[in-house]
């Protein structure tokens, strides 16, 4: 996809950041996973648009180690929602958002709080091979649990509408997985 200089640059300080998080994460043995619309371009091993943010998983767990960890790298908390389900950090301008993780017994990851603490993600959320771009590999959700979660995000949460975007990355995916 050719996208503009601004979004270029975007782009390249996003894929740094993500290079970064990743380092970070296995210097201090933490487990994160790209979701979103760069796990899917990272599953493609493509830059397939523009993306507004960073978005991961990560186990609420490690959640003060992993704040205390971005900190260090120049990370700065950002507000807005409850800290048991999702940390939001800016740097140089770019957002990066961390769901967090729960597990259950079985080790299927679980949403860690708020008012469906407890319920599943769909199976195999975690199972996917780390995927690549730009000489850069990262741990991602699978491609599979990702269709489902942008065909169910308005399902489950009716104030976020479906949005073109949404509908575009389902059937690269789709495409993708034959």
């Amino acid at each position: 996809m050719d996208v503009g200089s601004a979004n270029r640059e975007r782009a390249e300080g996003q894929l740094a950041q993500i290079a970064g998080t990743v380092g970070l994460a296995r210097r201090l043995g933490i487990d994160v996973w790209l979701r979103g619309g760069w796990a899917m371009d990272f599953f493609l091993g493509r830059l397939t648009r523009d993306h507004e943010d960073i978005d991961w998983f990560a186990p609420a767990a490690d959640a003060p180690a992993l704040a205390a960890g971005l900190h260090e790298l120049g990370y700065r908390p950002l507000g807005g929602v409850p800290p048991e389900q999702q940390l939001d950090f800016e740097k140089d301008g770019l957002e990066s958002s961390f769901t967090l993780l729960d597990f259950a017994a079985d080790g299927r990851a679980l949403v860690a709080g708020g008012p469906w603490a407890g319920t599943p993600w769909p199976a195999g959320l975690l199972a996917a091979e780390p995927g690549r771009l730009g000489g850069v590999e990262c741990p991602i959700v699978s491609p599979e649990a990702q269709i489902e979660i942008k065909q169910m995000m308005p399902v489950w949460d009716t104030r976020r509408p479906r949005r073109p975007k949404d509908a575009e990355d389902i059937a690269r995916l789709r495409e993708a997985l034959g």
